[in-house]
């Protein structure tokens, strides 16, 4: 059987491994996303209007998930920890976005020996975020 058969070949799957992370300030990294190319899908704010969950959507695929920091909860996570690997395939229009909120960036992606371009930057909080062409490799069930 050859690697092009059917049963080897991948088969793709709606997202179901959300990156998920924690902010001081929610909104102000979720307008943050927003301003380099996610959709912001839902956010659900308790009555003192904090951020307590919001799912944003790459329009390439995925997506990542975030709500306010909570110290002593169960799933606690230090904001500005989290590294999140976006795959684009307009890496340039991505740093032109990143630029037009503020961003101080290099003057071209990074050409990586393994095929791709990216451009890596930090959200407000600290979170690193690399945005590049290397989709991964296919799955072979």
């Amino acid at each position: 059987m050859s690697d092009d058969t059917p049963a080897t070949q991948a088969t793709p799957h709606p997202p179901t491994v959300w990156p998920a992370f924690q902010a001081h300030d929610p909104r102000g990294v979720i307008d943050f996303l927003v301003a380099l190319g996610f959709v912001e899908t839902v956010s659900y704010a308790d009555d003192a209007g904090v951020i307590q969950h919001a799912q944003l959507d790459w329009p390439e695929g995925g997506g990542v998930m975030l709500g306010c920091h909570k110290p002593d909860g169960p799933f606690t996570q230090q904001p500005g920890s989290s590294a999140v690997y976006v795959v684009t395939t307009d890496v340039d229009a991505v740093l032109v976005r990143a630029r037009s909120v503020g961003v101080d960036l290099p003057d071209a992606p990074t050409e990586q020996d393994y095929g791709s371009r990216e451009v890596a930057l930090r959200d407000p909080e600290g979170n690193q975020w690399t945005f590049g062409t290397y989709p991964g490799e296919p799955y072979r069930p």
